[in-house]
């Protein structure tokens, strides 16, 4: 019998995912629109509640169809075969390469920072590109060196963060002069345009959330514990990632953070000095690496799934010795090499946030679908309040899918051109078996 992961591997994959490119960038593009302590925690707070509201509705689905490949899994079964697809399309073409791509970059920046010496933009390309294919080596071998690798790196990641924010708050001699408490200014800032789109940046950086949906059919007792595992996961990053946000205002000048990536390192030069913020900077390098990580491992199950179910593209399907799909991973591997090459952080990341919620929002409306339709299918987890947690996902990230529309065409226009060459492309695939 093939091993299958613990389910402390898969809440690691979880805390890894999300504990990555978004809460070390995001937070200097937030800035250029809000400079209200109070609106920026209540970003990161709003992101929270989004983010486990999803994971309630997403625990219910992938206990009730437990299969590996998330999304496309879920909507196969719940709309049509087509809907699922495209699902699968968008999350193998953009949902787990674009992130990787993101998350090497940003490893590659914080390491540049280091030794700007040798800063170049074809160095910060290669490095990233390396991490890459070195992980995709390592995670086409076992689960035991896949998962054991997972494991030590996000436990060190959750390490490194809480030791800067309390460092940050003994050593610091730059405590700055912001606010936490509400202003008269900050309800119209909160339902203000720029308040929404900053939302979809912090969206994106709760994104991985849903992780371990992919992998399902690869973990031990997945009905029971995929609930948890989800739940779990998201509440732990969820108050890392308001109380990072806090120590990043708190330490750091607004105008030193505003428009820039290197978020982490910016506000450990304020609180430590130039000296320390290299060695924080080096340290929080390292912690990509599981985030790298976690998204070689979980994304390219989605291929492997798609290749099961489509004889065209069976190829997606082959696993080594092992039951690991290696070719999957390779693919997802060369698409995020592909990113990296061709295209610049931001635009990566804006495209990627929406496309990415869009995805989400289609799937959380599922499970009312699947209430309906199969009323007497087995559901070991009913996500609790229901319907609250799906009505507030969808309510939050409708709003901010609005304005993007409303304010970044361009994003939207490639979205739907990715959305449409899945559906083209499932149909040919389904002619052909």
């Amino acid at each position: 019998m093939k091993s299958k992961f613990h389910h402390s591997t898969l809440t690691a994959v979880v805390i890894a995912n999300m504990i990555g490119t978004g809460v070390f960038t995001s937070l200097g593009f937030q800035l250029l629109e809000i400079q209200s302590g109070f609106a920026i925690l209540m970003l990161w707070t709003l992101g929270g509640l989004i983010a486990v509201s999803g994971s309630m509705t997403y625990a219910e689905m992938g206990a009730a169809l437990p299969r590996s490949g998330g999304e496309y899994n879920f909507l196969a079964k719940i709309y049509h075969p087509c809907a699922g697809f495209v699902s699968g399309w968008v999350s193998a073409t953009i949902g787990f390469s674009a992130p990787t791509a993101l998350a090497a970059i940003t490893f590659s920046s914080y390491l540049m920072s280091i030794f700007p010496e040798a800063d170049t933009d074809l160095t910060r390309k290669a490095i990233a590109c390396t991490l890459i294919i070195i992980l995709a080596q390592i995670h086409s071998s076992n689960r035991e060196r896949s998962g054991g690798l997972q494991m030590s790196f996000t436990l060190l990641k959750i390490s490194v963060i809480l030791l800067f924010c309390i460092g940050a708050f003994i050593f610091s001699k730059n405590i700055q002069p912001i606010s936490f408490y509400p202003g008269k200014d900050d309800i119209n800032t909160i339902f203000s345009g720029s308040f929404a789109i900053s939302l979809i940046y912090v969206s994106y950086a709760y994104t991985g959330w849903n992780a371990a949906t992919y992998l399902s059919s690869e973990l031990q007792s997945p009905q029971k514990t995929l609930p948890w595992i989800l739940l779990s996961g998201t509440l732990v990053v969820t108050i890392l990632y308001i109380l990072l946000n806090f120590v990043f205002l708190s330490v750091a000048p607004i105008e030193d953070m505003q428009g820039k990536i290197e978020i982490g390192y910016i506000a450990s030069k304020s609180a430590f000095g130039e000296s320390a913020a290299n060695f924080t900077g080096l340290a929080l390098a390292l912690l990509l690496i599981s985030t790298v990580s976690a998204m070689t491992l979980a994304g390219p199950r989605v291929l492997h799934v798609i290749g099961e179910d489509f004889k065209m593209l069976s190829f997606l399907s082959k696993v080594n010795k092992n039951g690991i799909p290696t070719m999957a991973i390779q693919i997802q591997s060369l698409l995020a090499i592909a990113f990296i090459i061709t295209s610049s952080f931001e635009s990566i990341l804006v495209f990627a946030g929406f496309t990415l919620a869009l995805n989400s929002f289609i799937t959380v409306s599922g499970v009312f679908v699947l209430r309906f339709l199969m009323p007497d299918i087995k559901r070991p987890y009913k996500a609790s309040m229901f319907p609250l947690p799906p009505l507030i996902y969808l309510s939050l990230t409708g709003w901010t899918l609005y304005f993007v529309v409303a304010n970044r065409p361009m994003e939207v226009i490639f979205s739907a051109a990715i959305v449409l060459s899945g559906i083209i492309f499932y149909f040919i695939s389904a002619k052909r078996g």
